[in-house]
């Protein structure tokens, strides 16, 4: 990582990256991903990358020669000139200047550019592992030729119609929507009406409440299996209690806590709503004999799960125009007998519709994963009784979805088809019985919040057309795509001034451009020439496991689309060639990185040589950083920069430890040299010494961010002498050099910085807890567990004052107290009436330099004097 370009060719992201801006606007991003960028929602994909990040990696690494920049300021104000001595064209010595002057210590000259409309001249990009095209899509912005490759057929897809959304007519997409319209949303809308509890009249029904019955295996009992018995938080009037169904008689009533006793108004029957039958561990307790049995073993001795609908929430339209209260209709009711008679009368019409039953799937869901045990998910499907991909969806759901899905087969106009499909596919995520309430919110979750499948027992239905509330509908995902469309017409960026958020005007360049996308595997498909650029988002080990969760979607969409592509021919999605350790194809974490680096040498083939890799990886210990080098520099690569970001990163697999992403920046190896440990550990400290100069010159980064940057550093280093380090006369492993160089970069930052730091800021988040904590040994429960953090409905760090830290520190004994313990126990003694137990505190404490010192920080970082009087 130079301080300055070695050569001409040398990239600016090899040199510096924005990184405080980058992650400051890609943090808001991640929460609103439709408000910066509708292409990225107009479908599902897992672990997607923000393009904000992706947008600022093609900034840094494309816009490298002044006399190939050509800039359009959407708002009109600016152009080139404004970059150019006196207008005089591409080649300005400003311009020049901007690209040349990227580094670690001036790393935002180039992000004033982030918000214009720029391109640059002849460009190839390359993304291997395109997913849902967020390199693309970012790429064509820029006037780059974009290639994209993808095994998976949904990504494939995906990308395919997020790159024909500028060339869309709004229009057209209307119009299919409205043939739909009028085709089938009456129809579909008559199977999800229920009575009005206020009027003589019908309300919508915004979502159905299903739970699973078994029978006890002892007394033969049937039990309906509530994990609680809670509806839903309560709202309006009630907004501090919760709505409960009563066990009993099912009643729907609120209360002011469900964890509390609660009386039910219609039958009297006396419970604790937070208490049902099922437990954590997947087992039930008969309310009627006490028998406790698993779940799972009651199936497996011949059971199936019954299912009964409990309670709705409905959404009155007459009673909204009429003027009443939200309260009046807008709530939730107990299910009658009409409801389920009219839940029937629908599966009745799904036997009756003659060919409807074409359009349900009838594939049966592969063994794998996600869907059976194993290393990666302790839930079975099958072990619950589900066999084929349309048993996750009750009998009206099949009916309601064949009824549109056959209404968009009708549809002539092919694009607007396939835009139509996206949006009911992206749909069926909220439109199945694995699908969840959550309670607090008021609100669906996606069968995919934890990217696996979760058998409930209990789910919610939810109205497959739409009402004027709800989620994950189908004219939800239209108003989705046609935004999509708008914004792929017109993109325009978000980004941040003096701290303030601003929005650009509409870009005259589209999201379009000159793309090829490539269905297959990355190490066999037929590539055309070199690239200038290969930027991706790198599989990492077992995490998601694509291929199998798309399956889900997959077995959808080629009910429309397996007589179009080829890709979509086959019963389910390509798993053997993934490039990911997966249980179900017996590929471990070795034959992974054996596959990673195939790719690598495929890549190494196809990129110019002075051409750039970019790619983002997962931060996750000195194992998957040594597998990644061994993958990479083996295919003739050197890693020449890191830098972290924190958002969007949050969608791993259940269960996992959340981690931070890398920038990681290589280039085509030079030449390869010996050395001895002792002579690379002085290199290594020599060059993390001047980089931590360079960073603090920037004074904009945390302790662990630089640490990030300092491990690229330590690479770049490492990579030319990769497979060539020498200790007492052996080759020393990769992992082993990694080891050492994460604990050189990583060692300086403890509990008791990221405390002080926290404390010192005005109002502290979650995220700058995970950003102080990133690139460091330090793991964010820790402070949690020494009560230096409060999260009880907001996020707050604890000083002195509060009582769980000082519990917490008078239980340690005065051996284990850190420091910091024993200054905030002598300062809440100082705060006591009399201080005969402050001076015996003091009058047993060793004062050391250390402990002045701290004392000196707290005073500073608090403004709070005493800590300076506490030792005299």
């Amino acid at each position: 990582m130079p301080e300055t370009p070695q050569d001409g060719s040398t990239p600016p992201i090899a040199r510096g990256f924005p990184i405080t801006r980058v992650n400051d606007i890609a943090e808001r991003e991640s929460r609103a991903k439709l408000y910066y960028r509708p292409l990225s929602v107009l479908h599902k994909w897992w672990a997607r990358r923000l393009g904000s990040v992706f947008r600022t990696v093609c900034l840094y690494t494309l816009v490298d020669d002044p006399g190939a920049v050509s800039v359009n300021s959407p708002d009109g104000e600016a152009t080139l000139a404004d970059f150019t001595d006196e207008g005089d064209g591409p080649t300005s010595a400003e311009l020049a200047a901007m690209i040349e002057n990227v580094s670690l210590a001036n790393p935002d000259t180039l992000w004033e550019l982030y918000p214009q409309d720029v391109a640059v001249e002849d460009k190839r990009v390359l993304d291997p592992f395109m997913g849902a095209g967020t390199t693309l899509l970012e790429a064509v912005r820029f006037g780059a030729a974009a290639t994209g490759v993808d095994l998976n057929p949904v990504a494939w897809f995906i990308t395919k119609k997020a790159l024909e959304a500028s060339t869309t007519s709004r229009e057209a997409l209307e119009a299919a929507f409205e043939q739909v319209d009028e085709a089938v949303a009456d129809e579909l809308g008559a199977q999800y009406r229920t009575a009005c509890p206020n009027e003589d009249h019908e309300a919508d029904i915004t979502y159905a409440f299903w739970v699973r019955e078994l029978d006890c295996v002892s007394c033969g009992y049937t039990v309906s299996l509530f994990r609680d018995y809670r509806v839903a938080a309560g709202r309006y009037e009630n907004s501090d209690g919760d709505v409960v169904c009563c066990p009993d008689c099912e009643s729907v009533f609120p209360t002011s806590d469900y964890r509390e006793n609660a009386v039910c108004p219609d039958c009297s029957f006396e419970f604790v709503p937070a208490n049902g039958p099922v437990s954590r561990g997947g087992n039930y307790g008969c309310p009627e004999c006490g028998q406790k049995y698993a779940l799972v073993d009651a199936i497996a001795e011949g059971q199936s799960y019954d299912e009964r609908l409990y309670a709705l929430e409905y959404y009155c339209t007459d009673c909204e125009d009429a003027g009443r209260d939200r309260s009046t209709y807008k709530g939730y009711k107990q299910a009658t007998d009409t409801d389920r008679q009219r839940y029937a009368d629908a599966a009745q019409r799904l036997a009756d519709a003659p060919g409807l039953d074409a359009y349900i799937p009838d594939e049966e869901i592969p063994e794998g994963a996600v869907t059976q045990a194993s290393s990666i998910s302790g839930n079975d499907v099958f072990k619950h009784g589900f066999e084929a991909w349309a048993d996750m969806f009750n009998p009206r759901q099949q009916y309601c979805l064949a009824t549109l899905l056959q209404a968009i087969d009708n549809v002539e106009d092919d694009d607007a088809r396939e835009f139509l499909l996206l949006a009911f596919s992206n749909a069926l995520q909220f439109q199945n019985n694995f699908v969840r309430f959550n309670a607090t919110g008021g609100k669906v979750e996606s069968i995919f919040g934890q990217n696996s499948f979760f058998p409930p027992v209990e789910y919610v239905e939810n109205n497959p057309w739409g009402t004027r509330a709800g989620r994950g509908t189908f004219t939800n995902t239209i108003e989705h795509v046609l935004d999509a469309v708008d914004w792929a017409h017109a993109p325009v960026e978000r980004y941040l001034d003096d701290g303030e958020l601003q929005r650009t005007e509409p870009f005259d360049t589209p999201v379009d451009g000159d793309t090829r996308l490539l269905q297959g595997d990355i190490r066999e498909v037929d590539l055309e020439g070199e690239f200038d650029a290969i930027i991706t988002d790198l599989p990492f080990y077992d995490n998601v496991v694509y291929s199998e969760l798309s399956d889900f979607f997959y077995v959808w969409q080629r009910q429309l689309l397996s007589d179009e592509y080829e890709s979509f021919e086959p019963p389910k999605t390509p798993r053997q060639r993934s490039i990911v350790a997966n249980p179900a194809t017996e590929t471990d974490a070795g034959a992974f990185e054996t596959q990673l680096g195939e790719a690598f040498e495929r890549l190494a083939d196809h990129l110019d040589d002075d051409g750039t890799l970019v790619f983002t990886y997962r931060h996750q210990g000195a194992a998957s950083w040594a597998g990644l080098l061994d993958g990479l520099c083996s295919a003739g690569f050197d890693v020449e920069a890191t830098y972290p970001i924190s958002a969007g990163l949050s969608e791993f697999t259940a269960g996992e430890a959340l981690n931070f992403g890398v920038v990681v920046v290589a280039r085509h190896a030079k030449s390869r040299e010996a050395i001895s440990w002792n002579a690379l550990r002085r290199r290594l400290f020599q060059e993390t010494t001047r980089v931590q100069e360079q960073l603090d010159a920037a004074e904009t980064l945390s302790a662990g961010d630089k640490s990030v940057v300092q491990l690229g550093a330590c690479f770049e280093v490492y990579s030319t002498h990769f497979d060539r380090v020498h200790n007492h006369g052996e080759l020393m492993e990769t992992e082993a050099v990694v080891g050492e160089i994460l604990e050189l970069v990583s060692g300086s930052v403890d509990v008791t910085d990221v405390y002080l730091t926290l404390l010192a800021m005005d109002d502290p988040t979650a995220v700058d807890l995970s950003r102080l904590c990133r690139g460091t040994s330090v793991d964010p429960d820790e402070l949690r567990e020494q009560e230096m953090i409060v999260e009880d409905g907001e996020f707050e760090v604890a000083d002195w004052t509060s009582d769980a830290r000082q519990a917490y520190i008078e239980a340690l004994s005065p051996a284990e107290r850190a420091d910091v313990d024993t200054l905030q126990r002598l300062r809440a003694l100082a705060a006591e009436e009399t201080p005969v137990r402050l001076n015996e505190a003091q009058s047993s404490l060793e004062v050391t330099g250390e402990l002045l010192d701290l004392a000196d920080r707290l005073a500073m970082e608090t403004g709070d004097e005493t800590y300076r009087e506490l030792l005299n």
